[in-house]
């Protein structure tokens, strides 16, 4: 005798590819087509779309750094820009590399390359994007020190917030400005938080510059007291965050005074054995009460440089 299984879900299709499709297309194939990553990057386009079309959801995204060394910078830039995120959290180098490149050049590179010799000539190699010392470091210290100076004329003391605000409206004249992300996110008034602001160039030159000017002061508690009013006032709260470490965890560490968040998405390489908050499934921050249980939530495993472009331009259509 043989026994049918019953199986309510989808069959499974075959992808159809031809000249004309979009990647809409594409990523709506792989609801049904898609097999293993491309199915959740299928469900975390769902789950976008709905996010943004919640006028009671207030939307935060985060990301590390790296990816903004990266041409990774325009998809984020755009999304600010279009007004698709409410808060932005991040780590110091991303101002250092968003920054950077409105003055100066990164360069394509290769992981093969030989980095002793790369040093000898002063480039930094960040995976295979090259990063030369004028385009980094040098050029944010011409262009940062004389910031923090006009700055500390109007107040004394800021959030990570308030200061980079003020660094988006300083550099409003700028020939490449509209390929900031600081810029945007000024001019469209959303908060771009810094809890680790000293951990990059961007903070040593803040350092640097508070060794002539001891009154001049980053207050990290005016950044949580703003976050306090956004997420105990936020009827719903989302988040798209890319990859781990403190950007993340701020975002879920935040949302859990609201019960938690009610969309999230990640996209991660790293593994979650090891216990590290950067590997862990978004399923274990609902043990933490970070993510609401019935929350609609996915965890994309793969390269960001792939799958952000990929999600914003099914979102785009």
């Amino acid at each position: 005798m043989v026994h049918k299984t019953k199986i309510t879900g989808k069959k499974v299709a075959n992808l159809n590819i031809s000249r004309g499709n979009t990647i809409s297309d594409l990523v709506t194939q792989f609801s049904t087509a898609g097999g293993f990553t491309a199915k959740k990057l299928s469900d975390a386009s769902t789950i976008f779309k709905e996010m943004e079309k919640d006028p009671n959801c207030v939307k935060f995204l985060s990301f590390p750094a790296d990816v903004i060394s990266t041409g990774l910078r325009g998809v984020v830039k755009d999304m600010v820009k279009n007004r698709l995120v409410d808060v932005i959290i991040t780590t110091c180098g991303t101002l250092d590399h968003d920054l950077a490149r409105v003055w100066k050049d990164y360069y394509s590179g290769s992981e093969m390359s030989n980095d002793a010799k790369l040093h000898e000539e002063g480039v930094n190699r960040l995976y295979n994007i090259f990063i030369p010392n004028e385009s980094y470091g040098y050029i944010l210290e011409d262009k940062l020190l004389p910031l923090f100076k006009s700055a500390s004329k109007i107040q004394k003391e800021y959030s990570t917030s308030e200061l980079i605000a003020y660094i988006g409206k300083s550099i409003s004249s700028e020939k490449n400005a509209a390929d900031s992300i600081v810029y945007w996110a000024w001019k469209n008034n959303i908060p771009i938080i810094v809890p680790g602001i000293t951990d990059g160039s961007f903070g040593s030159q803040l350092w640097m510059y508070s060794q002539k000017d001891k009154e001049f002061i980053i207050n990290l508690l005016k950044d949580e007291d703003l976050l306090a009013g956004i997420v105990f006032k936020a009827k719903k709260s989302g988040a798209l965050m890319i990859g781990g470490g403190i950007s993340k965890h701020h975002t879920i560490w935040w949302n859990q005074f609201k019960n938690g968040l009610d969309y999230a998405i990640y996209m991660t390489t790293a593994v979650d054995w090891d216990g590290s908050l950067s590997g862990a499934k978004l399923e274990e921050a609902i043990s933490w009460g970070k993510i609401k249980p019935m929350a609609k939530q996915v965890t994309v495993e793969g390269d960001a440089t792939v799958l952000l472009p990929l999600l914003y331009a099914s979102y785009l259509g």
